[in-house]
Protein backbone atom coordinates (compact mmCIF):
# COMPACT_ATOMS: atom_id res chain seq x y z
CA UNK A 1 0.00 0.00 0.00
CA UNK A 2 2.79 2.42 0.90
CA UNK A 3 4.45 1.66 -2.44
CA UNK A 4 1.27 2.66 -4.34
CA UNK A 5 1.09 5.92 -2.40
CA UNK A 6 4.72 6.64 -3.29
CA UNK A 7 4.02 6.05 -7.00
CA UNK A 8 0.96 8.32 -6.85
CA UNK A 9 2.92 11.10 -5.17
CA UNK A 10 5.64 10.77 -7.82
CA UNK A 11 3.08 11.38 -10.57
CA UNK A 12 1.52 14.49 -8.96
CA UNK A 13 4.14 16.93 -10.37
CA UNK A 14 3.68 15.35 -13.78
CA UNK A 15 -0.07 15.89 -13.70
CA UNK A 16 0.23 19.44 -12.43
CA UNK A 17 2.57 20.57 -15.21
CA UNK A 18 0.79 18.94 -18.12
CA UNK A 19 -0.97 20.68 -21.01
CA UNK A 20 -4.42 21.95 -20.01
CA UNK A 21 -6.94 24.30 -21.67
CA UNK A 22 -6.30 26.80 -18.88
CA UNK A 23 -2.52 26.54 -19.35
CA UNK A 24 -2.01 25.69 -23.02
CA UNK A 25 1.80 25.94 -23.26
CA UNK A 26 3.46 22.55 -23.69
CA UNK A 27 5.28 21.46 -20.55
CA UNK A 28 6.50 17.88 -21.00
CA UNK A 29 8.66 17.60 -24.13
CA UNK A 30 10.27 14.42 -25.48
CA UNK A 31 13.56 15.06 -27.30
CA UNK A 32 14.85 12.25 -29.54
CA UNK A 33 18.52 12.49 -30.51
CA UNK A 34 20.86 10.72 -32.91
CA UNK A 35 23.65 11.11 -30.38
CA UNK A 36 23.77 12.41 -26.81
CA UNK A 37 26.52 14.80 -27.97
CA UNK A 38 23.70 16.89 -29.50
CA UNK A 39 22.47 17.60 -25.97
CA UNK A 40 25.63 19.61 -25.27
CA UNK A 41 26.29 20.97 -28.78
CA UNK A 42 22.74 22.41 -28.90
CA UNK A 43 22.49 23.27 -25.20
CA UNK A 44 21.66 26.96 -25.76
CA UNK A 45 18.42 26.05 -27.49
CA UNK A 46 17.51 23.46 -24.86
CA UNK A 47 18.38 25.82 -22.01
CA UNK A 48 16.12 28.51 -23.46
CA UNK A 49 13.23 26.02 -23.29
CA UNK A 50 14.11 24.97 -19.74
CA UNK A 51 14.30 28.60 -18.61
CA UNK A 52 10.71 29.04 -19.80
CA UNK A 53 9.49 26.13 -17.67
CA UNK A 54 9.63 23.20 -20.09
CA UNK A 55 10.43 19.73 -18.80
CA UNK A 56 12.70 18.08 -21.40
CA UNK A 57 13.16 14.32 -21.54
CA UNK A 58 16.18 13.26 -23.64
CA UNK A 59 16.41 9.84 -25.28
CA UNK A 60 18.24 8.27 -28.19
CA UNK A 61 15.89 7.85 -31.12
CA UNK A 62 16.48 4.10 -31.23
CA UNK A 63 16.04 3.57 -27.47
CA UNK A 64 13.85 0.43 -27.17
CA UNK A 65 12.14 1.79 -24.03
CA UNK A 66 10.70 5.01 -25.43
CA UNK A 67 6.96 5.47 -25.91
CA UNK A 68 4.62 8.36 -26.59
CA UNK A 69 1.68 6.96 -24.69
CA UNK A 70 0.83 4.45 -22.03
CA UNK A 71 -2.60 2.98 -21.26
CA UNK A 72 -4.12 5.25 -23.89
CA UNK A 73 -2.75 8.46 -22.31
CA UNK A 74 0.00 10.54 -23.89
CA UNK A 75 3.06 10.98 -21.69
CA UNK A 76 4.26 14.16 -23.41
CA UNK A 77 2.80 17.39 -24.73
CA UNK A 78 5.32 17.93 -27.54
CA UNK A 79 8.02 16.10 -29.49
CA UNK A 80 11.38 17.32 -30.81
CA UNK A 81 13.11 15.15 -33.43
CA UNK A 82 16.83 16.03 -33.56
CA UNK A 83 17.60 12.68 -35.14
CA UNK A 84 17.82 13.26 -38.91
CA UNK A 85 19.65 10.02 -39.70
CA UNK A 86 17.45 7.61 -37.73
CA UNK A 87 16.16 4.78 -39.90
CA UNK A 88 13.83 3.34 -37.30
CA UNK A 89 12.64 4.62 -33.94
CA UNK A 90 12.88 2.47 -30.87
CA UNK A 91 10.08 1.27 -28.63
CA UNK A 92 6.53 1.72 -29.89
CA UNK A 93 7.28 4.88 -31.89
CA UNK A 94 7.05 4.95 -35.67
CA UNK A 95 5.92 7.45 -38.31
CA UNK A 96 2.26 6.55 -37.81
CA UNK A 97 2.54 7.01 -34.04
CA UNK A 98 4.09 10.47 -34.51
CA UNK A 99 1.35 11.52 -36.93
CA UNK A 100 -1.29 10.27 -34.49
CA UNK A 101 0.47 12.31 -31.81
CA UNK A 102 0.01 15.43 -33.96
CA UNK A 103 -3.56 14.48 -34.85
CA UNK A 104 -4.26 14.39 -31.12
CA UNK A 105 -3.37 18.09 -30.87
CA UNK A 106 0.28 17.84 -29.81
CA UNK A 107 3.19 19.82 -31.26
CA UNK A 108 6.24 18.72 -33.20
CA UNK A 109 9.67 20.04 -34.21
CA UNK A 110 11.56 18.17 -36.93
CA UNK A 111 15.17 19.02 -37.85
CA UNK A 112 16.72 17.36 -40.90
CA UNK A 113 20.02 17.76 -42.77
CA UNK A 114 21.63 16.54 -45.98
CA UNK A 115 21.75 13.00 -44.53
CA UNK A 116 18.05 12.90 -43.69
CA UNK A 117 16.68 9.36 -43.62
CA UNK A 118 13.61 8.16 -45.50
CA UNK A 119 11.76 8.03 -42.17
CA UNK A 120 12.29 11.72 -41.45
CA UNK A 121 11.41 12.59 -45.05
CA UNK A 122 8.19 10.58 -44.77
CA UNK A 123 7.14 12.43 -41.61
CA UNK A 124 7.89 15.79 -43.26
CA UNK A 125 5.95 14.82 -46.38
CA UNK A 126 2.89 13.91 -44.31
CA UNK A 127 3.09 17.40 -42.80
CA UNK A 128 3.04 19.08 -46.23
CA UNK A 129 6.81 19.51 -46.72
CA UNK A 130 8.78 17.82 -49.50
CA UNK A 131 12.56 17.64 -49.19
CA UNK A 132 14.74 17.55 -52.30
CA UNK A 133 14.69 14.01 -53.69
CA UNK A 134 18.44 14.17 -54.38
CA UNK A 135 19.87 12.61 -51.20
CA UNK A 136 23.17 14.49 -51.57
CA UNK A 137 21.60 17.86 -52.35
CA UNK A 138 22.15 20.96 -50.25
CA UNK A 139 21.03 24.56 -50.65
CA UNK A 140 23.69 26.59 -52.46
CA UNK A 141 23.68 30.36 -52.86
CA UNK A 142 26.53 32.12 -54.69
CA UNK A 143 25.06 35.53 -53.86
CA UNK A 144 23.54 35.18 -50.41
CA UNK A 145 26.22 33.06 -48.74
CA UNK A 146 27.85 33.94 -45.43
CA UNK A 147 31.25 35.61 -45.88
CA UNK A 148 32.78 33.06 -43.52
CA UNK A 149 31.85 30.22 -45.91
CA UNK A 150 34.64 28.17 -47.45
CA UNK A 151 35.79 29.62 -50.75
CA UNK A 152 33.81 28.05 -53.57
CA UNK A 153 31.56 26.13 -51.16
CA UNK A 154 28.61 28.43 -50.68
CA UNK A 155 26.40 26.03 -48.72
CA UNK A 156 26.64 28.20 -45.59
CA UNK A 157 23.84 30.68 -46.25
CA UNK A 158 22.93 33.91 -44.49
CA UNK A 159 19.19 34.34 -44.96
CA UNK A 160 16.98 37.21 -43.81
CA UNK A 161 13.81 36.48 -45.78
CA UNK A 162 11.50 35.97 -42.76
CA UNK A 163 7.77 35.46 -42.65
CA UNK A 164 5.94 38.75 -42.12
CA UNK A 165 4.06 37.92 -38.93
CA UNK A 166 4.58 39.42 -35.49
CA UNK A 167 2.61 36.66 -33.81
CA UNK A 168 4.91 33.96 -35.23
CA UNK A 169 8.28 35.73 -34.91
CA UNK A 170 7.53 38.30 -32.24
CA UNK A 171 7.28 42.06 -32.52
CA UNK A 172 11.04 42.68 -32.11
CA UNK A 173 12.74 42.75 -35.51
CA UNK A 174 15.47 40.19 -36.16
CA UNK A 175 18.34 42.41 -37.28
CA UNK A 176 21.00 39.79 -38.11
CA UNK A 177 20.63 37.17 -40.87
CA UNK A 178 20.10 33.54 -39.90
CA UNK A 179 22.81 31.00 -40.72
CA UNK A 180 21.65 27.91 -42.58
CA UNK A 181 23.47 24.86 -43.88
CA UNK A 182 21.41 21.91 -44.92
CA UNK A 183 18.76 20.62 -47.27
CA UNK A 184 15.98 22.68 -48.85
CA UNK A 185 12.35 21.76 -49.23
CA UNK A 186 9.26 22.85 -51.07
CA UNK A 187 5.70 23.21 -49.82
CA UNK A 188 2.90 20.99 -50.99
CA UNK A 189 0.73 23.32 -53.11
CA UNK A 190 -2.44 21.52 -52.03
CA UNK A 191 -1.74 22.14 -48.35
CA UNK A 192 -2.74 25.69 -47.42
CA UNK A 193 -1.79 25.17 -43.77
CA UNK A 194 1.99 25.16 -44.30
CA UNK A 195 3.93 28.45 -44.38
CA UNK A 196 7.52 29.43 -45.13
CA UNK A 197 9.03 30.89 -41.96
CA UNK A 198 12.46 31.36 -43.60
CA UNK A 199 12.98 31.36 -47.36
CA UNK A 200 16.04 31.19 -49.57
CA UNK A 201 17.04 34.13 -51.76
CA UNK A 202 16.18 34.31 -55.49
CA UNK A 203 19.77 33.28 -56.35
CA UNK A 204 19.68 30.03 -54.34
CA UNK A 205 19.29 26.52 -55.74
CA UNK A 206 19.36 22.96 -54.44
CA UNK A 207 22.03 20.62 -55.80
CA UNK A 208 24.91 18.36 -54.85
CA UNK A 209 27.76 20.84 -54.13
CA UNK A 210 30.40 18.18 -54.83
CA UNK A 211 29.31 17.39 -58.36
CA UNK A 212 28.87 19.34 -61.55
CA UNK A 213 25.36 20.36 -62.58
CA UNK A 214 24.23 18.36 -65.58
CA UNK A 215 20.53 19.31 -65.46
CA UNK A 216 18.48 22.17 -64.01
CA UNK A 217 18.01 21.86 -60.23
CA UNK A 218 14.57 20.81 -59.05
CA UNK A 219 14.38 23.58 -56.42
CA UNK A 220 15.41 27.13 -57.17
CA UNK A 221 15.06 30.66 -55.83
CA UNK A 222 12.54 31.82 -53.27
CA UNK A 223 10.43 28.71 -53.77
CA UNK A 224 12.99 26.96 -51.55
CA UNK A 225 11.89 26.95 -47.93
CA UNK A 226 14.60 26.62 -45.30
CA UNK A 227 12.28 26.53 -42.27
CA UNK A 228 8.52 25.96 -42.48
CA UNK A 229 5.71 26.01 -39.94
CA UNK A 230 2.32 24.33 -40.01
CA UNK A 231 -0.76 24.85 -37.89
CA UNK A 232 -3.09 21.90 -38.28
CA UNK A 233 -6.86 22.23 -38.25
CA UNK A 234 -6.87 20.94 -34.67
CA UNK A 235 -4.43 23.79 -33.77
CA UNK A 236 -1.43 21.46 -33.35
CA UNK A 237 1.74 23.24 -34.49
CA UNK A 238 4.71 21.85 -36.40
CA UNK A 239 8.14 23.24 -37.28
CA UNK A 240 10.23 21.64 -40.02
CA UNK A 241 13.83 22.72 -40.57
CA UNK A 242 16.20 21.52 -43.26
CA UNK A 243 19.20 22.04 -40.97
CA UNK A 244 19.98 20.62 -37.54
CA UNK A 245 23.06 22.87 -37.35
CA UNK A 246 20.81 25.93 -37.24
CA UNK A 247 19.96 25.04 -33.62
CA UNK A 248 23.59 24.50 -32.58
CA UNK A 249 25.58 26.62 -30.15
CA UNK A 250 28.12 27.29 -32.89
CA UNK A 251 25.52 28.88 -35.17
CA UNK A 252 23.88 30.69 -32.25
CA UNK A 253 27.15 32.37 -31.27
CA UNK A 254 28.70 32.90 -34.70
CA UNK A 255 29.12 36.32 -36.19
CA UNK A 256 27.58 36.76 -39.60
CA UNK A 257 28.07 38.93 -42.64
CA UNK A 258 26.04 38.36 -45.77
CA UNK A 259 27.91 38.50 -49.07
CA UNK A 260 27.56 41.93 -50.64
CA UNK A 261 26.52 43.56 -47.35
CA UNK A 262 28.90 45.97 -45.58
CA UNK A 263 27.36 45.21 -42.19
CA UNK A 264 28.94 42.56 -40.03
CA UNK A 265 26.88 41.32 -37.10
CA UNK A 266 28.66 40.05 -34.02
CA UNK A 267 25.97 37.43 -33.52
CA UNK A 268 23.71 35.63 -35.98
CA UNK A 269 19.94 35.84 -35.75
CA UNK A 270 19.59 32.09 -35.10
CA UNK A 271 19.04 32.32 -31.35
CA UNK A 272 16.40 35.04 -31.57
CA UNK A 273 14.76 33.36 -34.57
CA UNK A 274 14.35 29.95 -32.93
CA UNK A 275 13.52 31.33 -29.49
CA UNK A 276 10.64 33.33 -30.94
CA UNK A 277 9.59 30.56 -33.29
CA UNK A 278 9.58 27.97 -30.48
CA UNK A 279 7.35 30.28 -28.42
CA UNK A 280 4.81 30.12 -31.22
CA UNK A 281 5.18 26.37 -31.81
CA UNK A 282 4.71 25.61 -28.12
CA UNK A 283 1.64 27.88 -27.81
CA UNK A 284 3.28 30.59 -25.72
CA UNK A 285 1.98 33.07 -28.27
CA UNK A 286 -0.95 33.18 -30.66
CA UNK A 287 -3.18 30.83 -28.66
CA UNK A 288 -6.76 32.11 -28.33
CA UNK A 289 -9.71 31.02 -26.26
CA UNK A 290 -13.30 32.26 -26.29
CA UNK A 291 -15.83 32.16 -23.51
CA UNK A 292 -19.03 33.81 -22.28
CA UNK A 293 -20.86 33.64 -25.60
CA UNK A 294 -24.06 35.43 -24.67
CA UNK A 295 -27.15 36.85 -26.37
CA UNK A 296 -30.36 38.43 -25.16
CA UNK A 297 -33.09 40.85 -26.19
CA UNK A 298 -32.29 44.55 -26.01
CA UNK A 299 -33.24 45.83 -22.56
CA UNK A 300 -33.13 42.37 -20.98
CA UNK A 301 -30.32 40.48 -19.24
CA UNK A 302 -31.37 36.84 -19.38
CA UNK A 303 -30.91 34.61 -22.41
CA UNK A 304 -34.26 33.61 -23.95
CA UNK A 305 -35.13 30.12 -25.10
CA UNK A 306 -36.59 31.43 -28.37
CA UNK A 307 -36.66 34.63 -30.39
CA UNK A 308 -39.50 36.13 -32.41
CA UNK A 309 -38.96 37.52 -35.88
CA UNK A 310 -37.92 41.19 -35.90
CA UNK A 311 -36.77 41.14 -32.26
CA UNK A 312 -33.82 43.42 -31.44
CA UNK A 313 -31.04 41.45 -29.79
CA UNK A 314 -27.56 41.95 -28.38
CA UNK A 315 -24.68 39.49 -28.81
CA UNK A 316 -21.33 39.33 -27.01
CA UNK A 317 -18.32 37.02 -26.59
CA UNK A 318 -15.01 37.28 -24.72
CA UNK A 319 -11.70 36.38 -26.41
CA UNK A 320 -8.35 36.09 -24.65
CA UNK A 321 -4.79 35.30 -25.78
CA UNK A 322 -2.26 33.24 -23.82
CA UNK A 323 0.92 35.26 -23.18
CA UNK A 324 2.99 32.32 -21.95
CA UNK A 325 2.17 32.98 -18.31
CA UNK A 326 -1.39 34.34 -18.22
CA UNK A 327 -4.46 35.09 -20.30
CA UNK A 328 -4.50 38.62 -21.73
CA UNK A 329 -7.38 40.38 -23.58
CA UNK A 330 -7.18 39.87 -27.32
CA UNK A 331 -7.79 43.07 -29.28
CA UNK A 332 -8.66 43.01 -32.99
CA UNK A 333 -11.10 44.66 -35.40
CA UNK A 334 -11.88 41.67 -37.62
CA UNK A 335 -13.93 39.35 -35.39
CA UNK A 336 -17.35 38.64 -36.89
CA UNK A 337 -20.55 36.83 -35.92
CA UNK A 338 -22.98 35.12 -38.26
CA UNK A 339 -26.67 34.56 -37.61
CA UNK A 340 -26.88 31.43 -39.66
CA UNK A 341 -29.51 29.09 -41.09
CA UNK A 342 -28.26 27.18 -44.14
CA UNK A 343 -26.50 30.43 -45.04
CA UNK A 344 -25.73 33.64 -43.11
CA UNK A 345 -28.77 35.91 -42.80
CA UNK A 346 -26.80 38.40 -40.72
CA UNK A 347 -23.02 38.99 -40.78
CA UNK A 348 -21.76 41.61 -38.33
CA UNK A 349 -18.26 42.78 -37.39
CA UNK A 350 -18.01 42.90 -33.62
CA UNK A 351 -16.97 45.99 -31.69
CA UNK A 352 -14.57 45.61 -28.74
CA UNK A 353 -14.02 47.41 -25.46
CA UNK A 354 -10.27 46.66 -25.54
CA UNK A 355 -10.62 44.30 -22.56
CA UNK A 356 -11.42 41.13 -24.46
CA UNK A 357 -15.18 41.65 -24.82
CA UNK A 358 -16.69 41.77 -28.33
CA UNK A 359 -20.28 42.83 -28.88
CA UNK A 360 -22.88 43.94 -31.40
CA UNK A 361 -26.64 44.25 -31.83
CA UNK A 362 -28.97 43.53 -34.73
CA UNK A 363 -32.56 42.74 -35.64
CA UNK A 364 -33.66 39.12 -36.02
CA UNK A 365 -34.51 38.45 -39.70
CA UNK A 366 -38.14 38.19 -40.78
CA UNK A 367 -37.62 34.46 -41.33
CA UNK A 368 -38.47 31.78 -38.80
CA UNK A 369 -36.64 28.49 -38.25
CA UNK A 370 -33.66 27.20 -36.28
CA UNK A 371 -30.72 29.62 -36.41
CA UNK A 372 -27.18 29.55 -35.03
CA UNK A 373 -24.90 32.23 -33.67
CA UNK A 374 -21.54 31.35 -35.27
CA UNK A 375 -18.12 32.83 -34.57
CA UNK A 376 -15.48 31.36 -36.87
CA UNK A 377 -12.18 33.19 -36.58
CA UNK A 378 -9.04 32.33 -38.53
CA UNK A 379 -6.01 34.61 -38.66
CA UNK A 380 -2.41 33.96 -39.66
CA UNK A 381 -0.45 32.67 -36.69
CA UNK A 382 -3.40 32.40 -34.30
CA UNK A 383 -5.27 29.31 -33.24
CA UNK A 384 -8.64 29.15 -34.95
CA UNK A 385 -11.87 29.68 -33.05
CA UNK A 386 -15.13 27.97 -33.94
CA UNK A 387 -18.12 28.65 -31.68
CA UNK A 388 -21.80 28.17 -32.23
CA UNK A 389 -25.01 28.35 -30.24
CA UNK A 390 -28.39 27.27 -31.55
CA UNK A 391 -31.58 29.26 -31.09
CA UNK A 392 -35.05 28.89 -32.70
CA UNK A 393 -36.92 31.84 -34.20
CA UNK A 394 -40.74 31.81 -34.33
CA UNK A 395 -43.25 33.90 -36.27
CA UNK A 396 -45.81 36.22 -34.66
CA UNK A 397 -48.68 34.52 -32.89
CA UNK A 398 -52.18 35.37 -34.11
CA UNK A 399 -52.71 37.79 -31.23
CA UNK A 400 -49.34 39.52 -31.60
CA UNK A 401 -49.99 41.24 -34.89
CA UNK A 402 -51.02 44.91 -34.89
CA UNK A 403 -54.75 45.52 -34.84
CA UNK A 404 -54.55 47.76 -37.90
CA UNK A 405 -51.52 47.39 -40.12
CA UNK A 406 -50.69 50.65 -41.99
CA UNK A 407 -49.73 48.75 -45.11
CA UNK A 408 -53.24 47.27 -45.23
CA UNK A 409 -55.13 50.60 -45.16
CA UNK A 410 -55.98 50.39 -48.90
CA UNK A 411 -57.59 47.00 -48.31
CA UNK A 412 -59.47 48.31 -45.30
CA UNK A 413 -60.71 51.19 -47.49
CA UNK A 414 -61.75 48.80 -50.26
CA UNK A 415 -63.71 46.62 -47.83
CA UNK A 416 -65.57 49.49 -46.19
CA UNK A 417 -66.27 51.20 -49.54
CA UNK A 418 -67.70 47.92 -50.83
CA UNK A 419 -69.95 47.67 -47.80
CA UNK A 420 -71.10 51.28 -48.20
CA UNK A 421 -71.73 50.78 -51.92
CA UNK A 422 -73.75 47.63 -51.24
CA UNK A 423 -75.86 49.48 -48.65
CA UNK A 424 -76.54 52.34 -51.06
CA UNK A 425 -77.36 49.95 -53.93
CA UNK A 426 -79.77 48.02 -51.72
CA UNK A 427 -81.51 51.18 -50.54
CA UNK A 428 -81.89 52.50 -54.09
CA UNK A 429 -83.17 49.15 -55.36
CA UNK A 430 -85.78 48.76 -52.59
CA UNK A 431 -87.17 52.31 -52.47
CA UNK A 432 -86.84 53.48 -56.04
CA UNK A 433 -90.19 53.45 -57.98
Amino acid sequence: MSKLIFIFLAFIPLLCTSFTPERPSDRRVLVLLDDFAIKSSHSLFFNSLKSRGFDLHFHLADDPKIALQRYGQYLYDALILFSPTVERFGGSIDAAAILDFVDSGHDLIVAADSNASDLIREIATECGVDFDEDLAAMVVDHSGYAVSATEGDHTLIASDDFIKSDVILGSKKIEAPVLFQGIGHSLNPTNRLVLKALSASPSAFSANPKSKLTSPPSLTGSSISLVSVIQARNNARILVSGSLSMFSNRFFRSGVQKAGSPTKHEKSGNEQFFTELSKWVFHERGHLKALQLQHHKVGEASEPAIYRINDDLEFSVEIFEWSGTSWEPYVADDVQVQFYMMSPYVLKTLSTNGKGRYFTSFKVPDVYGVFQFKVEYEKLGYTSLSLSKQIPVRPFRHNEYERFIPAAYPYYGAAFSMMAGFFIFTAVHLYNK
